[in-house]
């Protein structure tokens, strides 16, 4: 299964190429691997002392974000088809999402609430797969 969504019959590789279903664009949307890596390296921060904490993981969330967007492009190039952007820009969103709803480095602003975080992330996830990411130049469609 690649991590691009397919969601015509056109898109899919063979003939028994099973059409992305809610669950699947779930999976395909959120980039679980660079989330991984953010609680991985903000737990190894926050365990370090001496350092300016706070500062290193907003200068580590910028770089995981553009991470996570040459990553998604990669992980969703196929030969002969445009580049999967929107697909990269939900999925860099989902990204940002999720550091908010963990906390870290968001908790220094002063309108910070955990709450917060946990309703954006809840919505974010629910709606993401109603969007069909069409790359062809056609309008983005829901289911």
């Amino acid at each position: 299964m690649g991590r691009r969504i397919i969601t015509s019959q056109l898109e899919a590789k063979g003939e028994e190429a099973k059409l992305d279903g809610y669950f699947e664009k779930l999976i395909k949307y959120v980039p679980t691997e660079i989330v991984g890596g953010w609680i991985a390296i903000t737990g190894l921060i926050k365990g370090a002392s001496n350092i300016p904490i706070n500062t290193i993981l907003w200068i580590l969330l910028v770089i995981f974000t553009g991470l996570t967007a040459l990553y998604i492009l990669k992980q969703t190039s196929e030969p002969k088809k445009p580049l999967a952007l929107k697909q990269t820009g939900i999925s860099t969103i989902a990204f940002i999402v999720w550091v908010f709803a963990l906390g870290e480095p968001f908790d220094s602003l002063s309108f910070y609430n955990p709450v917060y975080g946990s309703i954006l992330l809840i919505l974010y996830n629910l709606t993401i797969p109603l969007i069909n990411p069409v790359e062809n130049g056609k309008k983005n469609s829901i289911l």
